[in-house]
Order: C-alpha cells, then structure tokens, then sequence
C-alpha cells in the first residue's frame, strides 16, 4: 500500500455493529465477561482499550513496525524504554536533545543508578570511545532539537549492536512518513505523539514502535504496570491526525524550505540550522535517510540576552510564541528559556543554545504570510 492510502487507512475498519467508517470512541473503564476469564478481549482499559488498538495498529503499520505502544506522553514512553534497565547499566545519548529527555536522564534515572554520558552522535566515532562494558542502551535524536543535528542511524544501530547494546531513535521531528529508523535497524523508535503524528495541537500522547517480540512483552508489561496509557478521545485525536500525516508533512516541509532560505540571506540572521540547506552539515546524509527534510528549523540572531527580543514576540502576527511543535499552526519558541531551560546554562551555551537561538515549528500557512511575519519581527530587533 502506498503511503497516502496507508495514511487514510492504517488501523481503521468499518465498524463491524455499525458500520461506522471512524473508530468509535470507547468511553468505558471495564468490560462484562461471560464468566471469569472469559470476555472478547478486553477486560479493563488500562490494560486494552479498543480505540487505543486501533491507534496501535495504525501506528505500527505507519512505521512499518511489528508493534506499537501507546503512552500517555512522550515522556512516558521515553520512561518505559529506560525502564528496561538496571542500575549501573550505561547509557549513551545525543548530546543535543529534547530537554525533558535530558532532565529524565539526569534528575531521574540517574539518581536511580543509571550512568549517562551526552555525545555527538553525528560522529560515530565519537559514540564509539564513550562506550563502556556497561553500555546497554544507545539514544538518538536525529533531526535534534533545537538544533537539527543528523545523526547515521544505520551506522549507530552496527556499532551498539556490535557491542550489545540497543538503539533506539526519537522519531519526533522525521515521522515516519520522512524517515523509517527501524528499516535502517533501529531497535526502537520513540515518538512524541503530540506533535506532528497528532498534528493538531490538541493532545498529548507518546508512542513505542519496535520489531522485536521480547522487547515488546517487556514494554507492553510496563505500559500495563505502570499506568501511563492515554485514554480512547485521545487515541481517536492521534488516529484521525495520521490520516493527513504525509500532507502535512509535505507541506510543513516545503514552508520550512522557503524559511530557511529567506533566514539565510536576512542581515540580522547569523547561522540557520535546518537539514534541507547545503550549508547544514549532514545535509547529504540527511538526504540518504530522509524523504524531505521536515518542518523545524532553528536559526540565531545577535542578541546579548532575552530580553533584547522583547521587540520581536510583540511584532509576531501569525507565529505564535509556544512550548510544542508539529501542529498545522506557525509557533516560534525560545529554547534557552523553554523547552531547554532544565538543561544548565554552561551546558546550554556550550552546545550552541544561546539567548539569540530561535526555533521554529512552521506550519502550513502561506509561506508568504510566514516570511513576511518573520521579517516585520526582524526588523524590531535593534
């Protein structure tokens, strides 16, 4: 199946009592039984839920995975990867990352007993002299955030196999419409379901996709045990979202393209970072393992502090200035302050997130309206 008709029809079937055409919404915490153990499938909604199967099915198939897990946010989903270790277990992360995934390794699992080491992760090489006896996990994110750093999934998923460890991918930013890390031999790829596979900016959700059928009962044993599930409006939100996921993304891509082009040549725009522009350094690997270079992109301005941009929030007409990504509509975030202000100041400096790095979620808008936005709030800044 191609992937426009996948998208419409990923884990969705008529209603076989209805004949409804959407999945309905399963409003219900529990399920009768005929007599003890003997029910169709469902027995309490923290365990199954008939719209969050839907949901999975859909997910997997998207992602051309065997299964897939639904959470109750990113985060949760990210929680119960790591909860598949022990303590003194290594792990190795990118060291330009999600900041809720930096604070969950550090302030969380960690303390716990987790051994963590941040890298750049473009570099294989660099991945390589990190690993320790210990290593039991490799964590990737690629594109980055905030700075759309490309890391070689393929040449990752070798090295940490090749030392007994697991790769697995946060998908966030590609989708799986623009990048498949499990065909490329990811073990597990991790999604923020709140962004662009939701798409709308009206849930929040994660998700696990994964081949492997022991990874699987541990995961799904911990989305059970521990609880973190999302509940059936939720699953429905998610799924109608992916029925449009590949023209979304075709669009979002397309508007970032002409952003990013329009930045690069602003006088007040000191460096663009976005995977489409041959400047960007892992632009042809970029090309090699995704179908277009998605709808985030980061770019930097001469500003000495925060406040100094005071000028252009005000003069913003259709960006909106917000936490999250991945919706229909424009944001623009602030990620020393934002989304990256649980990760220290010399740590944030040091990567490249500086008062003057501004990241974009470009939407589907015009992108004459967006350009026009951007250089009206350019030139508020002295």
């Amino acid at each position: 199946m191609k992937w426009h008709t996948l998208a419409v029809h990923a884990g969705t079937e008529p209603d076989p009592l209805t004949g409804a055409v959407m999945v309905p919404v399963y409003f219900t915490s529990t399920y009768a039984q005929e007599a003890p153990g003997v029910h169709k499938g469902y027995e309490y909604s923290r365990t199954h839920n008939p719209t969050r199967t839907a949901l999975e099915v859909a997910l997997a198939q998207l992602e051309g995975a065997a299964y897939a897990l639904a959470f109750s946010s990113g985060l949760a989903a990210s929680d119960a990867v790591l909860r598949l270790l022990a303590p003194g277990d290594h792990v190795i992360a990118s060291r330009d990352l999600y900041g809720g995934t930096y604070r969950l390794l550090r302030r969380v699992f960690e303390p716990w007993g987790l051994q963590v080491d941040f890298v750049d992760t473009t570099d294989p090489a660099c991945v390589e002299a990190a690993f320790r006896p210990t290593t039991r996990l490799v964590w990737v994110e690629t594109p980055s955030n905030p700075l759309l750093q490309v890391s070689p999934i393929a040449a990752l998923a070798d090295l940490a196999h090749s030392r007994g460890a697991l790769l697995v991918v946060d998908n966030t930013f590609a989708t799986p419409y623009l990048q498949r890390p499990l065909e490329m031999e990811a073990d597990i790829v991790v999604h923020s379901a709140t962004k662009y596979l939701g798409g709308h900016s009206d849930v929040v959700m994660g998700a696990l996709m994964l081949n492997r059928a022991d990874l699987h009962d541990k995961l799904r044993f911990l989305q059970n045990a521990v609880g973190a599930v999302p509940g059936p409006m939720d699953a429905f939100l998610v799924l109608r979202g992916v029925k449009t996921l590949p023209l979304r993304m075709q669009k979002h891509s397309e508007n970032a393209l002409k952003i990013a082009e329009f930045l690069a040549t602003h006088p007040k725009v000191t460096k663009v970072y976005y995977p489409g522009l041959l400047t960007h350094p892992q632009y042809l690997l970029a090309k090699q393992q995704m179908r277009l270079p998605g709808g985030m992109l980061s770019f930097e301005v001469k500003v000495a502090s925060v406040e100094e941009l005071e000028g252009f929030w005000r003069a913003l007409q259709i960006f909106t200035l917000a936490e999250s990504l991945g919706g229909v509509e424009s944001l623009i975030n602030h990620p020393a302050t934002m989304t990256h202000a649980s990760i220290p100041e010399e740590q944030r400096l040091a990567l490249g997130i500086t008062p003057g790095l501004l990241r974009l979620s470009v939407g589907v808008e015009d992108p004459d309206d967006l350009i026009e936005d951007l250089k009206n709030a350019l030139s508020k800044i002295s």
